[in-house]
C-alpha cells in the first residue's frame, strides 16, 4: 500500500475538521461522490483496524482499513490552495472517479 498526503491537504483536513494532533482519520472509498455518479473518497474520526495502512502528515494520523485499499493504493491527495480545490491522483486508476 502507498498513499501520499501532501502537507497542505492535511493541514486542511486538520482545520476543517478540527482535529488535534494525534487524531486518527479514516479515508475510505465513497459511491456515489456529488455530480461524479462514480467514486470519491470519505472521511472519519475514528480508530483504524488491526491491518489498516497507516501514514502521518502534520500531527495527524490517516489511515485506510483493507476493504479500501485497491482504491486508495497509489494516491496522492493535494490541496490547491488558489482554486481552493483537494485533489485526489492515482496513477494506477485512469479516471478516479469512474474507475474500471
Amino acid at each position: 500500500m502507498e498513499l501520499t498526503i501532501k502537507p497542505g491537504a492535511a493541514l486542511l483536513y486538520k482545520e476543517e475538521m478540527d482535529l488535534e494532533d494525534g487524531e486518527y482519520l479514516r479515508l475510505f472509498v465513497r459511491i456515489g461522490g456529488v455530480g461524479s455518479g462514480g467514486y470519491s473518497i470519505g472521511v472519519s474520526i475514528e480508530k483504524p483496524e488491526a491491518e489498516a495502512y497507516v501514514l502521518q502528515e502534520k500531527g495527524i494520523y490517516f489511515f485506510v482499513n483493507p476493504q479500501d485499499q485497491w482504491y486508495l493504493n497509489g494516491m496522492t491527495i493535494s490541496y490547491d490552495k488558489t482554486i481552493d480545490l483537494l485533489e485526489f491522483e492515482n496513477p494506477k486508476i485512469y479516471d478516479v472517479t469512474n474507475p474500471e
